[in-house]
C-alpha cells in the first residue's frame, strides 16, 4: 500500500500547486517558476549536497537522461501550468490534466512494454469520466461550452511534458541517487530558468514583489510540489510502473475541488460527490489488477 500511499499525497501536493500557481498569477509565470526551483535548491543543499558531490562522476556519464528528466519535470512542466493560468482557468487546466495518464499509458505501451488488462482500461475511462463530472458538476455537454484559447495549448505541452518525464523516470532514474538526484535537477532548472527570467523581466518589466504576500505561495511551491512530491512521485513510479502511477493524477479535479472548498469558500454539490466516487472507482479498477511491468532488462533490450 505504501506506493499508493505515496501517489495520494502527490495528488494533494499537486493538486496544492494549481491552487496557488493560480493565487500568484499576477507574478510571470517564469518568474514563479524561476523563485519555485531556487528555494527547492536551498532546502535540499544542506541535506543532499554531500551526496552529490560523491555521485558527480555518475551525474556527468549520464548527463543526457539527467538533461531529460530535468527539463520534463521540473524546469518546464510547473513553468507550463504556471503559463496556462494566466490565459485560462482553474476548470480548463483540470480538463486537461485527466489526458496525463491516457498519454502516459500510450507511451508506456510502446516505450516501456507495459501492458493493461480490459478491466484497467475500464478503470481508467471511469476514472476520466468522474474528473470530468467533477469539474462540470455532473453537467458534461458543458465542455463544449468551456471558452478555449491560448493557454489550453499551452497546458497541452503541460501533459505532455509530464507523460514523457513519467517515462524517462522508469527508464533512467536508476542511474541516479534517488533522493540527490532532486537536488542536481532543481539546481539546472535554476541555471537554466535563470536566462528566461531575465528576459522576462526585460519584456515585461521586473513583476511587483511583495514578501507578506508572494512569499508564503512560494515557499509551499518551493517544499511541497518541487520536493517533497517529486521525491514520492519518482518513488512511485518505480514501484509501480509509470502506467498505474498516472492513473492517480485523475484524482487531481477531485483533491482540487476538495481544496477550493476548505481554503476558498467554494460550494460541493452532490454530482461533484458521485464524480469523486467514480474516479475512486477507476483508479480502483486500475491499480488492483495490473501487471507489473517488464523487467528493466528486457524493457531495454526491447528499445
Amino acid at each position: 500500500m505504501l506506493p499508493y500511499l505515496m501517489m495520494v499525497l502527490v495528488v494533494v501536493f499537486y493538486a496544492g500547486n494549481i491552487l496557488v500557481g493560480e493565487s500568484l498569477n499576477d507574478l510571470p509565470p517564469l518568474t514563479i517558476a524561476f523563485f519555485r526551483v531556487v528555494i527547492a535548491f536551498l532546502c535540499l543543499a544542506p541535506l543532499a549536497g554531500r551526496a552529490v558531490w560523491r555521485a558527480r562522476r555518475q551525474y556527468r556519464r549520464h548527463w543526457k537522461p539527467l538533461l531529460l528528466l530535468t527539463l520534463t519535470g521540473v524546469t518546464f512542466f510547473n513553468t507550463f501550468i504556471y503559463a496556462a493560468l494566466q490565459f485560462t482557468s482553474s476548470t480548463n487546466v483540470s480538463v486537461l490534466e485527466t489526458l496525463i495518464p491516457a498519454l502516459t499509458l500510450a507511451l508506456s505501451a510502446v516505450f516501456l512494454r507495459e501492458r493493461l488488462r480490459s478491466v484497467q482500461w475500464w478503470g481508467l475511462g471511469l476514472s476520466i469520466l468522474g474528473a470530468l463530472w467533477v469539474i462540470t458538476d455532473g453537467q458534461l455537454l458543458r465542455l463544449t461550452e468551456l471558452s478555449w484559447n491560448i493557454g489550453d495549448g499551452i497546458m497541452l505541452a503541460a501533459v505532455a511534458s509530464w507523460a514523457v518525464y513519467s517515462i524517462a523516470v522508469t527508464r533512467y532514474l536508476h542511474l541516479f541517487p534517488s533522493f540527490s538526484v532532486v537536488l542536481v535537477m532543481t539546481g539546472l532548472a535554476a541555471l537554466i530558468l535563470l536566462p528566461l527570467v531575465i528576459l522576462e523581466w526585460t519584456v515585461l518589466g521586473v513583476p511587483a514583489f511583495t514578501p507578506s504576500e508572494h512569499m508564503p505561495g512560494l515557499i509551499y511551491l518551493g517544499l511541497f510540489p518541487s520536493v517533497i512530491a517529486l521525491l514520492l512521485y519518482n518513488r512511485a513510479v518505480q514501484r509501480l510502473g509509470a502506467a498505474r502511477a498516472s492513473i492517480f493524477l485523475n484524482f487531481l479535479p477531485v483533491a482540487t475541488m476538495a481544496g477550493a472548498v476548505l481554503w476558498l469558500g467554494a460550494d460541493i454539490t452532490a454530482p461533484k460527490i458521485i464524480g469523486a466516487c467514480v474516479v475512486i472507482l477507476g483508479v480502483l479498477l486500475t491499480t488492483q489488477t495490473g501487471r507489473r511491468p517488464l523487467p528493466r532488462e528486457l524493457a531495454d533490450g526491447a528499445s
